[in-house]
């Protein structure tokens, strides 16, 4: 099967895009330095494009991967990592239930859910997970809706520990510098594996395939390991820096 390369690329914008970004956050939250468009609407649209550009594209490129279990288990394994470290050398920047752990979770819970998936045509699939994204963005909040419109009031009894934090409905005492809950990121990846699916059927596939920019595709290609690697990269550089 031909690698799709615009997907690599894309996946590759996206990083730098992260990786840009996370240099900011560490300016800001680590080094005190005031950007203040940073944590306005502009920092939050450009943070929200890369989780959403992310997890779409993971969903899309599920049904492209192979040895699905392995690879769930070794982004879930990264996520407790990234955990561990921020927990004991980060802690006012600790990442629990981070992009890592939701993305593998993802990939393997799609693994049971594929053949109940399959039932539903691509486009209803499409529209009723991104209805369904739309209408639990704002769970975390305590409420369904979307960003500013709030539909409705969730019981607070449903906000009660750890576990209810990582499926969405997190207590008031926790606290992620990189939060992504079940809900409701798993309607986004779902949407992407029903994108993936109308390409399939649309053979629109054939579009994805040319090489361009190579640079980006590799790093599209190596982003989990980019991921690991950035942060304690940025910080090395900021510091170095800062001695001159």
């Amino acid at each position: 099967m031909n690698r799709y390369y615009f997907l690599d690329r894309l996946r590759g914008i996206t990083v730098v895009s992260m990786v840009a970004y996370h240099g900011i956050w560490d300016l800001v939250h680590i080094f005190h330095i005031n950007i203040s468009w940073f944590n306005d609407v502009i920092g939050y649209i450009w943070q929200q494009s890369i989780c959403y550009t992310f997890i779409l594209l993971s969903g899309f490129c599920w049904s492209l991967g192979t040895h699905q279990w392995k690879r769930g288990i070794t982004i879930l394994i990264c996520g407790a990592v990234i955990s561990v470290i921020t927990a004991i050398f980060l802690p006012d920047g600790r990442i629990i239930f981070g992009i890592l752990t939701f993305l593998g979770f993802a990939v393997l819970v799609m693994i049971g859910l594929e053949r109940l998936l399959k039932k539903v045509s691509a486009i209803t699939g499409m529209g009723s997970s991104l209805g369904l994204f739309f209408v639990t963005r704002n769970v975390n909040r305590g409420s369904l809706g979307f960003e500013g419109l709030q539909l409705m009031k969730i019981p607070r009894h449903l906000y009660s520990n750890y576990i209810s934090a990582f499926f969405g409905f997190p207590q008031s005492t926790f606290f992620s510098a990189d939060y992504f809950s079940v809900i409701p990121w798993i309607f986004l990846f779902i949407a992407g594996y029903y994108i993936y699916q109308i390409f399939k059927q649309k053979e629109w596939n054939r579009y994805l395939v040319n090489r361009k920019w190579r640079w980006l595709e590799w790093i599209g290609q190596h982003s989990l390991g980019i991921y690991m690697l950035h942060q304690p990269a940025i910080l090395g550089c900021i510091s170095l820096f800062q001695n001159f």
